[in-house]
């Protein structure tokens, strides 16, 4: 018997959990919530959770309308019994002895018969499919509006982290700068669509307090800091277009100025600074994800082309590290990567490093010591943990995190001995502002002098 399963070439960019989809497998066959928690080893009540989950996640209010939408988008293929009628349980008493035997019908009229009954199917279904379409249709990689929304749990007692006061206003997609004080939450996108909200952060008293707005309100942005001023290239517009703008935030008098554009529109674009220069690579350009790389002088106030990256791709995160600039994680358009790259200013060589335990896109990345920690992430599918890389050994290795499930685009930084965790996505715009502790202090006891 030929049954319904799961689409391998798919498992990767469905937005559901292994388990989702095992349950969805054995919905899509017909099977109850009795059967389906028999076949699983988990309670009733266990699958309607599951269910409600599936729901949300597909923009869905049913359990046939679920089942549509996985075969749409082809994480389900059903087989041929699965989308036939479900045949006529046999009568327990036999025929009476003198019942004539009943003629096959000839071959039309079962062809016709089998017509209209997918078409009375099409015409019941043909709401839901026009209503799931519609909300798929809403969902990009360069916005969160429109997502289903649930519940996010934070877990305060994860290992070295710690809950801080919480973001002002609530979004993702942000540029999250460390400046010479304070930490800068700067931009993004909230429920009432993209902003140009700033917000300071100062860990030492934990208070958050409003800043100058940036001119130009921008998301899927990045920012870094040289010397002491914030410059924050491109962006999505709230009008949906990419920018080429490019301003610089002055601390110190609370003012914001446009500076040289950028040589064309990018968003969704890795950035970092190393010695007298500032680095951009990759990005949406509102058509593609591209693969060239940005180099600004400050000094001159003038962009530059650098060498290009060894592959196209969006949503990857960058950091300086000694005399390299670590390119990690990313999406190319179809799928996510776990690929890391180390880029070289001196003589313009990119070079493969070990990649990351689970591919990751819309990450946040920090540098601290000889380490980077890559946080959130996820545009397919929900990732549980974060991760670190020593350059001494060359590998990374998982840390906890401290929002369950989903943490995409949230904004990253180092500031003092901490690596902070700001916003992002998680079934809904995120206010959460979480530190985690990468530099841990030991005081150690003295005696008297002498001792």
């Amino acid at each position: 018997m030929e049954t319904s399963g799961v689409s391998q070439t798919s498992e990767a960019i469905s937005p559901l959990s292994e388990r989702e989809r095992e349950v969805l497998e054995l919905v899509a066959t017909g099977a109850s919530n009795q059967e389906v928690a028999r076949a699983l080893v988990i309670s009733p009540n266990t699958v309607k959770v599951h269910l409600r989950n599936i729901f949300e996640k597909l923009a869905v209010q049913s359990r046939t309308e679920a089942t549509m939408e996985a075969v749409r988008r082809g994480w389900i293929t059903l087989g041929a019994e699965a989308l036939s009628a479900p045949s006529p349980v046999a009568d327990a008493s036999p025929l009476p002895p003198t019942a004539s035997p009943v003629s096959p019908l000839p071959r039309w009229k079962r062809l016709y018969m089998v017509a209209a009954a997918a078409l009375v199917i099409t015409v019941a279904l043909l709401p839901a499919l026009l209503h799931t379409g519609r909300s798929a249709a809403l969902f990009s990689p360069m916005t969160d509006a429109g997502r289903p929304q649930g519940a996010t749990e934070i877990r305060p007692q994860a290992l070295r982290w710690r809950v801080g006061a919480a973001l002002p206003e609530a979004r993702s997609r942000l540029a999250l700068v460390a400046g010479p004080a304070a930490l800068y939450a700067i931009g993004g996108e909230t429920s009432e669509g993209v902003t140009g909200r700033v917000d300071a952060y100062a860990p030492d008293v934990n208070l958050w307090r409003r800043a100058r707005d940036k001119p130009t309100a921008v998301s899927n942005i990045a920012g870094a800091t040289f010397g002491d001023r914030i410059y924050v290239p491109g962006g999505i517009t709230a009008d949906g277009a990419v920018s080429d703008v490019v301003e610089v935030y002055d601390p110190a008098s609370d003012a914001w100025e446009a500076v040289a554009p950028l040589p064309a529109p990018r968003a969704a674009y890795a950035l970092a600074a190393l010695g007298d220069k500032l680095y951009l690579f990759g990005g949406y350009d509102g058509e593609k994800y591209r693969a060239e790389t940005f180099i600004y002088d400050p000094a001159g106030d003038r962009w530059s082309a650098g060498p290009p990256l060894p592959a196209a791709r969006g949503f990857a995160a960058a950091g300086a590290l000694g005399e390299m600039i670590y390119l990690v994680g990313g999406y190319d358009g179809t799928r996510e990567l776990d690929r890391v790259d180390a880029f070289d200013p001196a003589d313009g060589s990119w070079t493969a490093r070990d990649a990351l335990d689970q591919p990751r896109a819309g990450l946040g990345l920090a540098v601290m010591g000889t380490r980077l920690y890559a946080i959130g992430g996820g545009l397919a599918a929900p990732l549980n943990f974060n991760e670190q890389y020593d350059a001494r050994s060359g590998a990374w290795s998982r840390i906890e995190s401290p929002v369950v499930g989903e943490w995409r685009s949230p904004g990253v930084a180092a500031f003092g001995q901490n690596v902070y965790a700001v916003g992002g996505w998680g079934g809904g715009y995120l206010d959460v502002n979480t530190a985690y502790e990468a530099v841990i202090r030991l005081l150690l006891p003295f005696g008297a002098a002498g001792n």
